[in-house]
């Protein structure tokens, strides 16, 4: 038998401090040797693109697994989006199937968090971020969980949506949310920086942050699109990943960023690094510091299993047979 859990499911179980808590204990194993993250592989197909990643982490969370999702571009809707498979780490065991948009967007979110408590100065309490998407909500929510936000920014291409998100978030978080009239209005006073577009062009420029800013660059998962410019790379006093392997793989701005010259491989850590110490998150109170997103595995297999307990716990989702 194996659960299964729909979305619905999913939505009423999973926090953000709980997908805090699961990607921050995920990050510190594997800053100890404890668990192992399997790179995102696509596969081009006729009319679409098929991705699959996974990982195993120990510890209390003692689990394995994958995410399969994507699908041809001319379908209106995927049937089931995002699907994670999760196994148990001692038995092997198929314990749970699960829909795993609202999970995908979840510990998206969350992975910012943790950086941003890491990483940004402890007194931070201004937030811009650029873009309006389904993915944005749960990136300011990470933050404010994790600083005390008082005032947030939000700018995207569209003035309607990112109105209608400034005015939903300021009623959800209980603070001011302001739509900004252009990218450096929104980030220029901002002591946390989130980038969370599918833009493939720099929607962030370097000389729009102000010394002390710690930038969440969250968006961009591809090889040849890029979010925040050259600039923003350079003055970045420490850059870190969430995994150093993958970024070489498809984190564009640092690949491209590297072969001009900007930047060494070498000058990036990994974020599981920061966490265990080996790294300091913050060099120095003014300091800016970089965390490069692309959304790893492990962070899945973390998300799933707080799903699963939790589950359990509330007596939700679908047992099936095998």
């Amino acid at each position: 038998m194996a659960l299964l859990l729909k979305e619905d499911d999913v939505s009423k179980l999973l926090t953000m401090d709980m997908a805090l808590a699961a990607l921050e204990e995920t990050f510190r194993e594997r800053g100890k040797g404890n668990a192992m993250v399997r790179q995102r592989t696509r596969l081009a197909m006729p009319g679409g693109t098929q991705n699959l990643m996974g990982g195993w982490v120990g510890g209390s969370i003692n689990a394995y697994g994958l995410k399969v999702y994507g699908g041809p571009r001319s379908a209106p809707a995927p049937p089931t989006g995002m699907l994670v498979l999760l196994y148990d780490g001692s038995s092997g065991r198929l314990l749970s199937i699960i829909e795993a948009n609202q999970l995908g967007r979840m510990r998206t979110g969350a992975a910012s968090g943790v950086a941003t408590k890491y990483m940004a100065r402890r007194d931070a309490s201004t937030v811009g971020v650029i873009g309006s998407g389904n993915q944005a909500a749960t990136q300011l929510e990470a933050v404010c969980r994790v600083r005390n936000i008082r005032q947030a920014w939000v700018y995207s291409r569209t003035q309607a949506s990112r109105q209608a998100f400034a005015q939903r978030m300021s009623q959800e978080l209980g603070l001011p949310v302001t739509a900004a009239d252009s990218g450096e209005a929104c980030v220029r006073n901002a002591d946390v920086v989130i980038t969370i577009t599918n833009s493939a062009e720099p929607v962030l420029k370097g000389a729009w942050l102000k010394q002390g800013a710690h930038v969440n660059a969250a968006g961009s998962n591809r090889m040849l699109a890029s979010e925040i410019d050259d600039e923003a790379i350079r003055r970045a006093d420490l850059i870190v990943a969430d995994d150093t392997l993958q970024a070489r793989i498809e984190c564009g701005e640092l690949i491209a960023a590297t072969a001009r010259g900007v930047v060494r491989w070498e000058q990036v850590h990994e974020l599981a690094d920061v966490l265990v110490g080996r790294v300091p998150g913050r060099p120095a109170p003014d300091s800016i510091t970089l965390f490069e997103s692309q959304g790893i595995g492990t962070e899945d297999v973390a998300a799933a299993r707080a799903v699963y307990e939790a589950a359990l716990e509330r007596g939700l989702g679908q047992q099936i047979p095998l």
